[in-house]
């Protein structure tokens, strides 16, 4: 058995999520001793400057045993977020007009 075939068999559940450059992969996996886990996997794709695209990956592991603390502080840490900032999101990327914004209050913070 190869080296892919062995790491992906023990794989019971997956969900996808496409987020931009940004690939996300929950994971549902079985221990040898037949429990369940979680591994959620970040994928980045970037682009060399020969234009190859390579992908970065973040790997966290999540056990049954912390699932309920996980769950807790993830939600108060978007929970903060959101009534910190708002549900819209600030970047270059999603305003296009985010540089002119940000350089005129800037400048009217320095008056």
């Amino acid at each position: 058995m190869n080296d892919y075939n062995q790491r992906n068999e023990n794989e019971i559940f997956t969900k996808v999520l496409k987020a931009g450059r940004r690939t996300y992969f929950f994971d549902v996996r079985e221990t040898k001793a037949g429990d369940y886990y979680l591994t959620i996997t970040e994928s980045k794709k970037n682009y060399g400057e020969n234009g190859d695209a390579t992908f970065e990956k973040h790997k966290i592991y999540l056990y049954k045993e912390d699932f309920k603390n996980f769950e807790d502080m993830f939600k108060d840490s978007t929970d903060f977020i959101i009534s910190q900032k708002g549900a819209d999101v600030i970047s270059e990327r999603h305003d296009k007009d985010y540089k002119t914004r940000s350089f005129t209050i800037e400048s009217e913070e320095e008056l």
